[in-house]
């Protein structure tokens, strides 16, 4: 049995993984950490991870940035891994995250989407193909009215992919622009409680290539995140993403 402690576990991506995981008999929540509770969880919550004292096998973060530090330093202290959920990150947050992996194990993906993770692998192969074709790229984004960072991690993390052997330039603003060869255009839509669409256009002279994923409900990042606390659980120390679990 896999002992988890959910970082953020009453939150909206907290409560449908401790839904699931109520089905699921080879992995259990021993402990969560949320700042507001109401008694409702069968596990105990701590208000602050360093408040806890569970035994764990892995973490699954899904909480704020700015509660990053913080993680990272319990993960090393106790040699617990950590799949790390969290979005928004600043560069010195990143860069403290790579050095923890250089002590304990830790899983960062800004997509926790099985079908994202597959969509990254098969995205460089087309833009060898189609970008050396004359190809314009764009990728295109929608997500719900309350997401702070536009574009999302996801649209980036896609864009990266595109991008691992063109070297393209970033455009986030079309106003009074030309678009320009070598280069990836994002742009963003939010709204109603859209959970989250990507497409990304490979647009040729004579014909248009498309790659789309629509996430319908938040289940698809949560069984995406306990597949990678199944796959973290025990390994050495470490930067891992969703691409070793599918891969």
């Amino acid at each position: 049995m896999i002992n988890i402690i959910m970082n953020g576990c009453n939150g909206k991506m907290g409560q449908t993984i401790v839904n699931l995981l109520a089905l699921d008999e080879k992995i259990k929540i021993a402990a969560g950490i949320d700042a507001f509770d109401e008694g409702k969880n069968s596990f105990p919550v701590f208000e602050k991870i360093n408040d806890c004292d569970v035994f764990a096998d892995v973490i699954i973060d899904f909480s704020t940035a700015s509660a990053c530090d913080l993680l990272l330093d319990y993960c090393v202290a106790k040699q617990i891994p950590c799949v790390f959920c969290t979005t928004g990150l600043s560069k010195e947050q990143l860069d403290k995250l790579n050095e923890a992996a250089g002590k304990v194990a830790i899983l960062k993906s800004a997509n926790m989407s099985l079908g994202i993770n597959l969509l990254l692998k098969m995205l460089k192969e087309a833009a060898n193909i189609l970008a050396p074709a004359g190809f314009d790229i764009e990728i295109a984004e929608k997500h719900h009215n309350q997401k702070v960072d536009a574009p999302s991690g996801t649209a980036l993390a896609l864009g990266d992919a595109l991008n691992e052997d063109l070297n393209y330039d970033y455009v986030f603003d079309r106003s009074q622009k030309i678009r320009k060869k070598e280069e990836i255009g994002f742009s963003v839509v939010r709204g109603g409680n859209i959970v989250g669409e990507h497409d990304i256009i490979f647009a040729g002279t004579d014909e248009i290539v498309t790659f789309s994923h629509t996430a319908y409900s938040r289940a698809v990042f949560a069984k995406g995140a306990i597949e990678a606390a199944k796959f973290l659980a025990g390994k050495p120390a470490g930067l891992y993403s969703m691409a070793d679990v599918i891969g």
